[in-house]
């Protein structure tokens, strides 16, 4: 056969690090671009790639996020471990081609640190770089496409280039749907029960959560509060979990019940079918999370994520489907790169669901052939929550302290976060109410040495760790702990109070607190770091402490920063440079650590 031998050198791997998911959409754009090139062509998580074959492979292409302070996703970190041995050969990889896409956000101090330091690492390895890193950034107005979208432009031209097509074949062009990953077959009424989830002596993971009993669902802000904040405990007993103060617990969420009725009846399917999958293209793995068979219904409750915001992917892709003139039109324009600010004013900006944007476009929701639904909609990501007990006061259970996610935005439907909403209208006493969840260490790590302080500053839900280390602390007989708290209203959303009082009124907590709206001028943690200067230069200098922080991602991070700055300028008597480097070897020694989030 003519281009034989050239088909078997045209291979393609993608390899994806993704948190948000994000990046897993890149990659597999990426991949749905080569199959258009007529390579054979393979998109995995770095994780699930084994990466001893990377010396074997051709043609790489890397996307990758970067997480909080300059960290890999969880799902690229044993890829970054082994990438990193000092024991691999300088030429190891000199047969590869390969382009880094890195995907960021340049609000945050280490922008894109991974691509970055991927790209420098492969070249080091003797990797042959096709492109110059790509940098996308969340904060552009268009969002990370306005770097993707001119940069595959030019990585396809050099590949090309590199690997022509083989004699006879074109670029199959756009209006050409690409076939779907899976194909369903429905099953006959009798089919029996869906499959259950086999019991298994795994530790609790993501592919093996431990269904948790919740114990209590306590609402901890004053019901005339805006915000609704819950502390939840959840019973893990006989799941052999183990965990320390700064691990996180892991929360598979599920759909709201009218939202999964509303899109059935959208997309005319029938709940209670049951169906089996088949991949269309014989290395494609299964879902792993899904039952085989599976009931419409819990496809749709327990894993297809009909509350995202729909990236571009998903308008391109129902474009192909749409029999109504003005829908298709309408859903090209938002896939287009022309379309994008309009998509952003549509969809982004006002936080539109996918189940929203099926419901404005009718005639298209009703004929979505069943087959693409996995490429149209992606799975329901776990949710992340610091854990905010220990198991040295708290025995074989779990507490969260959860903001409850809702604003407005100019739709006339309030916005909700997926995961709070689903934990806060779930009720114990109600009924037995079970939670799939899982345990995965934390980036904090508090002294195991007992005679250093720990200086901690948790504003808002931040100060859930640090309820955790202070808990473990003071089971463990360990001095020196000192909390820096910050909200509103002391009358209102002071989490914890009577706790930390009792621990002052013991000498086990000194606890500074900032309630930024109980006086005419606001007062944020930053100004008792500053009011307290002192006694934090003495922590610091004297007593080799330890400074956390957690809490939101805004200004907050920064303003404590130089709070922390400005102490060692007027009590540790340095000059602004070298507050700077004295700050920084805090944190490079790790006796500075921040955990935030947007």
């Amino acid at each position: 056969m003519p281009g034989l031998t050239q088909m078997a050198a045209r291979k393609i791997l993608v390899l994806f690090g993704s948190q948000t998911g994000t990046a897993e959409d890149t990659a597999e754009r990426i991949g749905r671009e080569a199959k258009r090139r007529h390579f054979q062509c393979r998109v995995e998580a770095l994780d699930s790639y084994s990466v001893a074959n990377l010396i074997h492979e051709t043609l790489v292409v890397f996307v990758c996020a970067t997480t909080g302070q300059g960290d890999p996703p969880d799902n690229m970190k044993n890829f970054w471990r082994f990438l990193f041995r000092k024991s691999l050969p300088a030429t190891s990889l000199c047969q590869m081609d390969y382009a880094v896409l890195g995907l960021g956000d340049s609000s945050y101090p280490k922008f894109n640190f991974i691509a970055k330091k991927l790209h420098k690492r492969l070249l080091q390895l003797g990797g042959n770089p096709i492109m110059p890193v790509a940098l996308g950034d969340d904060q552009h107005d268009l969002g990370p496409d306005a770097v993707i979208d001119p940069w595959l432009l030019d990585l396809w031209r050099k590949i090309l280039a590199l690997y022509p097509l083989p004699s006879g074949l074109n670029i199959i062009g756009p209006d050409i749907v690409l076939p779907p990953k899976f194909t369903f077959q429905f099953l006959e009424e009798d089919s029996g029960p869906v499959q259950q989830e086999e019991v298994t002596r795994e530790a609790p993971s993501e592919l093996h959560p431990f269904s948790a009993r919740m114990v209590s669902n306590q609402r901890v802000t004053a019901e005339s509060h805006f915000q609704d904040v819950r502390l939840i405990e959840f019973d893990i007993t006989g799941s052999g979990m183990e965990y320390a103060a700064g691990d996180v617990v892991m929360i598979q969420p599920r759909n709201a019940p009218e939202d999964v009725q509303l899109f059935c009846n959208l997309l005319r399917l029938d709940p209670d079918k049951h169906f089996v999958i088949r991949p269309t293209e014989s290395n494609t793995p299964l879902p792993a999370l899904l039952p085989q068979p599976c009931s419409v219904h819990h496809l749709v409750s327990h894993y297809l994520d009909i509350s995202c915001i729909p990236r571009r992917s998903f308008f391109e892709l129902l474009s192909y489907f749409s029999p109504d003139e003005l829908e298709r039109e309408k859903l090209q324009e938002f896939s287009s790169a022309q379309g994008q600010e309009e998509l952003y004013t549509y969809c982004n900006r006002p936080r539109r669901t996918t189940l929203e944007v099926l419901y404005d476009f009718p005639h298209t929701t009703g004929v979505i052939p069943c087959d693409y639904l996995f490429d149209l909609i992606p799975r329901i990501r776990p949710r992340a929550f610091s854990i905010a007990s220990s198991l040295l006061a708290f025995r074989n259970r779990i507490q969260i302290l959860l903001a409850v996610v809702q604003y407005k935005t100019r739709l006339s439907k309030p916005r909700h976060g997926l995961c709070s909403s689903w934990l806060a209208s779930l009720d114990p006493q109600n009924g037995a109410v079970r939670v799939p969840l899982w345990v995965k260490q934390g980036s904090m790590k508090f002294p195991a040495d007992p005679d250093s302080p720990a200086i901690m500053i948790g504003p808002g839900t931040g100060v859930a760790p640090f309820r955790a280390a202070i808990q473990e602390r003071v089971a463990q007989d360990k001095k020196g702990n000192c909390l820096f708290f910050g909200c509103r209203q002391r009358s209102k959303d002071f989490y914890c109070q009577a706790e930390w009082e009792e621990l002052v009124k013991k000498g086990l907590l000194t606890l500074f607190t900032a309630f930024s709206r109980d006086q005419e001028q606001k007062v944020y943690v930053q100004h008792c770091i500053r009011e307290n200067k002192k006694l934090v230069w003495d922590l610091v200098s004297r007593g080799n402490a330890y400074i956390y922080l957690a809490g939101n991602a805004k200004q907050m991070p920064e303003a404590v920063a130089e709070a922390l700055k400005f102490v060692f300028q007027s009590e540790g008597g340095l000059s602004a440079s070298e507050a700077e480097e004295y700050f920084a070897t805090l944190d490079r020694t790790r006796r500075y650590q921040a955990e935030t989030w947007s």
